[in-house]
């Protein structure tokens, strides 16, 4: 991976994650994307010891949430830096949201999200 970080993003708008994702990798990033949240759990198991932060909707449709997303992520590594994107979710950040997490309001710039990343990675090293 040449020394760059992978971070999971979970997204289930294709145009948001790709924009997104471009910041990131222009940001230094590699990306590895899952378009829901069972992706993303899927993904968390298989290359946890390879993710070194997530980004996740809150709200994808069918199935976990990224409330859930996140919960997972931190039973498996309980430092990885967690990123919620949300429209409308960002009131029950508080309640349902990981220890030491950011959440970002839809609709945001996409730099938003790797500053938000970018600061977890700095603060958890």
């Amino acid at each position: 991976m040449s020394g760059s970080i992978l971070i999971l993003f979970a997204e289930d708008e294709p145009l948001i994650q790709s924009a997104a994702e471009d910041a990131l990798v222009d940001g230094g990033y590699h990306v590895l994307a899952a378009s829901n949240g069972q992706d993303a759990i899927r993904l968390l198991d298989e290359r946890i010891e390879e993710i070194g932060g997530l980004i996740t909707d809150v709200r994808m449709g069918a199935g976990p949430t990224g409330w859930e997303v996140a919960r997972h992520a931190r039973s498996l590594n309980p430092e990885l830096p967690v990123v919620y994107t949300t429209g409308d979710s960002a009131a029950d950040w508080a309640a349902e949201g990981v220890p030491k997490s950011v959440v970002v309001q839809k609709p945001y710039a996409d730099a938003q999200v790797l500053a938000a990343i970018s600061s977890l990675m700095i603060i958890s090293s």
